[in-house]
């Protein structure tokens, strides 16, 4: 076509090369979000940079197979490192997504790439969290053996792809595909039918998801026994059982959750004076929430205080609130 017909000639000029450009940053960088576990984070950083999962390994230099949730339980400084310089992500965001030096570690669903229908698998979900997410991602809290539903929606977690029965496994996807849709059948799980949990199951997993962040908070060396109790909790609601919490399957810790409501002496029983009390108070109560309205409630009237009842500020203390019920129910006590 002649230059001076179509008014212009195109400007041709070199540039420098895209890899020559590119090779220091990655040309998109994520934001993890809250709670996000770093493998999800990984997976949606590798599709936004035009990359399959199964292949992203490559490029951090670390092998196949379940590679991604491997690096949320340990990540080598080497591919810390790659991961903040190329994205830009602080060192201390990054690390903060991975599931090691937490006391919690031994609730951690073990990782397997394929389960039997009857034991576990590594990731758990809510359907209506990936569908509220504008983009889904998945959480932290999904790792842990003692987690059967989701807080928010009331609802039960799933295990695996309602479709064909297959664990979650974005780390082996081939295509260009978000990861919440199955790497097996490419079945959307944002439309898994919602899981349906006992209300009494659900409040007795608040409460010792309650327990377990008092006693983080606080610093106390009680988690340990915590979750020495709740490992074998199978046993106790089916004394033919032998497995630990962390071997069944959702479906299994829902149905072993919901036979030890209304039994909840194994939480506390044996264990020192102040952590039974606590761990006691927080069961009777329902939960924290609960626990802190009625303790507020309590000290207005002790303190014999003429203002209006109202429930504690959001963002209260605590464990400064247990311990001061501790010692007022001490002193009643006398």
């Amino acid at each position: 076509m002649n230059g001076e017909a179509a008014g212009a000639w195109f400007a041709i000029e070199m540039r420098e090369r895209y890899g020559d450009v590119a090779q220091y940053r990655w040309p998109v960088s994520v934001d993890p979000l809250p709670d996000e576990l770093l493998s999800s984070w990984i997976h949606r950083l590798a599709l936004a940079n035009g990359i399959v999962p199964r292949s992203f390994a490559g490029v951090l230099g670390i092998g196949g197979g379940m590679w991604s949730p491997r690096l949320d339980l340990r990540l080598p400084l080497r591919v810390a490192a790659l991961l903040g310089n190329r994205t830009g992500v602080p060192h201390e965001t990054i690390s903060a997504m991975v599931m090691t030096g937490c006391a919690l570690t031994p609730l951690l669903l073990p990782l397997r790439g394929a389960a039997r229908r009857n034991r576990s698998a590594w990731m758990q979900y809510c359907s209506l969290c990936l569908a509220d997410d504008a983009s889904p991602y998945f959480r932290r809290q999904w790792r842990l053996a003692s987690r059967i539903s989701c807080f928010g929606h009331g609802r039960g977690l799933r295990d695996r792809c309602p479709a064909c029965r297959s664990g979650i496994a974005s780390f082996d996807q081939d295509k260009l595909i978000p990861q919440h849709f199955c790497s097996r059948c490419g079945f959307d799980l944002r439309l898994a039918p919602k899981a349906l949990v006992k209300a009494s199951a659900r409040l007795l997993e608040r409460c010792i998801d309650d327990i377990c962040k008092v006693e983080l908070t606080t610093g106390s060396r009680t988690v340990d026994d915590l979750v020495s109790r709740l490992l074998p909790a199978p046993a106790l609601a089916d004394s033919t059982s032998a497995r630990s919490l962390t071997n069944l399957s959702t479906s299994a810790r829902v149905r072993c959750f919901e036979q030890l409501t209304g039994r909840v002496e194994w939480l506390f029983a044996g264990a020192d004076a102040a952590v039974a009390r606590c761990r006691q108070s927080i069961l009777a109560a329902g939960g924290n929430e609960r626990l802190m309205t009625r303790f507020a409630e309590f000290m207005e009237n002790y303190q014999s205080s003429q203002r209006s009842k109202r429930s504690p500020p959001a963002g209260g203390d605590l464990p400064a609130l247990l311990e001061a019920y501790s010692r007022v129910n001490r002193v009643k006590a006398r």
